[in-house]
């Protein structure tokens, strides 16, 4: 059994008595005569940073060290100073030792750049000659101490940003090194594999799916290989902004994490959809044109406003997203450098066959659904055409299986469908014929025919319902009734949420969490385990019987079809706050159940 690395707790000190003229000299290893910004001293030389992270962070996003370089200095000293790290992690005395053994007198002339930095950008944000040489050496000098790094992006320009702040190399390399070894719960700051980096770019593509929908249709529309566009998320960051841009970003990614990277990228594609104007060029090379001359559209404070402004969920959750991603690499076989195969090269144009849908058509839902399963060819599981409408052979084809995409053609020639995130047998967990409702917040429902839109759970849209509250009994949908095809009962008037109760022992209307099950086997981002929310019927994803099955509930169900795959009805729902996703009472044409090749 492997032992976790041991952590140093660095208590809190009151507050941070902050002496601006301490780090008066930190600008040396900059060429002032590119340099964009300008800088001066400060009203006063102390002053006093609180204790209270929440009003750090205000601080930081606000830009109250913008203004003065020594000030900026020994804030990051302090916050640096302040992340929990591995024990071992190497200081300052241990960069003078590696570096005289490295280096001598010889300097850098026999020293090469590490491995894990081979086509990696190395951006300088104008040090001078003596800077550039400084970044070079503490580089090569982490690649020293840390032989377990095999490929790290970001790190140059970190590296670079510090020592705009840093009185010597020795500093800048002790700050790096705590930001590579810190061991703070789900806070991640620069990935250290392919693996991990791979799985970064896959998580921004997801959060981008949820919260820049706009901007990521527009780009899966207008390029060919849009996981190339979304992997240059971070050199967009790291690589593009300008410096001024960059440095405010840099300031509350040393308090958050690479969180605030995802909000910044997302801010930029929402940035990017909304003033330009594209012309069917390279969409790479626009972004990218885009972002280094931001200033023309949008001011640091608005961009970060902006960032800040959109509701992602925690730290912890995007953490489980990234694990997934990383695995699912791993699993594909995906371990050193080597290129992705684009999520839409997945659906082979010359051999896909659906009675349903078309080979592009199904391009797009892939485009739609969780990175880590997109990396897949799509797989045909059940289809009425094949396996005739039995309601059981659709079960035994579908269990063992997550996830699935559902896809009904209607006998009017409509075609919606449904991605479900989890294995159909989880409705075997309840007894009787009226089974709870199960699955993630990954689940969406959607229409193709005759028109394309997507509708995903409601809480993405509307993260504040996310509430503490206690569990509670299952909810249970609503059944067929007595042998009938379908049970409809009467629509409300109008669809709104539940509120919740004043207290949690005034109502028993809260979501129970279900088991957790097998954890390999459920998705993890936006998993209901991992949520308390105040009504139940925001997270009703589907829920199956003998009587047939559902997909959405709450004020309606998006999808219910009955036994003998005849007959559905579709309204909207509360879950997904769908319209009807066709003509409200359907007769089923054809129905196809498609999983993911080796998930």
């Amino acid at each position: 059994m492997t032992c976790a690395p041991p952590v140093i707790i660095t208590p809190e000190a009151d507050a941070w008595d902050i002496d601006t003229n301490a780090y008066a000299d930190c600008g040396h290893f900059v060429d002032w005569d590119q340099f964009p910004m300008k800088t001066g001293p400060v009203n006063s030389s102390h002053i006093e940073i609180p204790q209270l992270q929440k009003d750090l962070k205000k601080m930081a996003r606000d830009g109250t060290w913008g203004e003065n370089r020594a000030l900026r200095a020994q804030a990051y000293n302090q916050i640096i100073k302040n992340i929990n790290c591995r024990i071992f992690t190497p200081t300052a005395t241990v960069y003078h030792d590696v570096s005289e053994r490295l280096f001598g007198p010889g300097g850098l002339d026999d020293h090469p750049l590490p491995d894990f930095l081979e086509g990696c950008l190395m951006p300088m944000y104008c040090l001078n000659v003596r800077g550039e040489t400084a970044v070079k050496k503490i580089l090569i000098s982490i690649g020293n101490q840390y032989p377990d790094i095999t490929y790290c992006p970001a790190l140059p320009a970190v590296v670079a940003l510090l020592m705009h702040f840093s009185e010597d190399e020795a500093e800048c390399f002790e700050r790096a090194c705590r930001l590579i070894s810190c061991t703070e719960p789900h806070k991640t700051y620069i990935d250290q594999s392919f693996v991990s980096y791979e799985a970064s770019n896959m998580t921004f593509g997801d959060l981008a799916k949820k919260y820049c929908q706009a901007g990521h249709k527009f780009i899966t529309t207008h390029c060919e290989n849009s996981s190339e566009v979304f992997s240059e998320w971070l050199l967009w960051i790291f690589g593009d902004l300008p410096f001024e841009y960059a440095i405010r970003v840099f300031d509350v990614f040393l308090l958050e994490g690479n969180k605030v990277l995802y909000r910044v990228a997302l801010a930029l594609i929402k940035q990017y959809k909304l003033h330009t104007e594209y012309e069917g060029q390279d969409i790479k090379a626009d972004i990218q044109e885009f972002v280094k001359n931001i200033s023309k559209h949008v001011c640091v404070d608005k961009l970060l406003e902006k960032a800040f402004s959109i509701r992602l969920f925690s730290h912890k959750e995007i953490w489980l997203l990234n694990m997934a991603n990383r695995k699912a690499l791993s699993q594909s076989g995906i371990t050193v450098v080597q290129p992705r195969q684009p999520a839409h090269m997945s659906v082979d144009i010359t051999n896909f066959s659906s009675e349903i849908v078309t080979a592009q058509e199904m391009r797009m839902v892939w485009s739609w659904i969780p990175e880590r399963y997109s990396l897949y060819a799509p797989v045909l599981l059940f289809s009425t055409m094949e396996h005739g409408y039995s309601l059981q052979r659709f079960y035994s084809h579908c269990e063992g299986t997550e996830p699935t995409v559902l896809f009904i053609k209607t006998t009017g020639n409509e075609v919606c469908g449904a991605y479900l995130s989890t294995d159909w047998s989880e409705r075997k967990k309840c007894s009787g014929q009226v089974s709870s409702y199960f699955g993630t917040g990954e689940c969406f429902v959607f229409t193709i025919r005759p028109d394309v839109e997507r509708y995903e759970w409601v809480v993405v849209k509307k993260p504040e319902m996310v509430k503490t509250a206690p569990p509670s009994p299952r909810s249970r949908p609503r059944s067929y009734s007595h042998g009938s095809r379908l049970s409809p009962t009467p629509r409300r008037r109008s669809l709104t949420m539940t509120s919740a109760p004043c207290s949690p022992s005034q109502s028993t209307n809260f979501l129970s969490v279900p088991g957790e099950g097998n954890p390999n086997r459920l998705s993890p981002f936006l998993s209901v385990r991992h949520f308390q929310l105040p009504s139940k019927t925001a997270s009703m994803f589907m829920s199956g019987s003998n009587q047939g099955f559902i997909i959405g509930g709450g004020g309606g169900q998006a999808l219910n079809v009955d036994a003998d795959l005849n007959v559905g009805r579709t309204e909207p729902c509360e879950t997904f706050d769908n319209p009807p996703l066709c003509e409200e009472n359907f007769h089923i044409q054809h129905l196809e159940v498609w999983g993911c090749q080796n998930s």
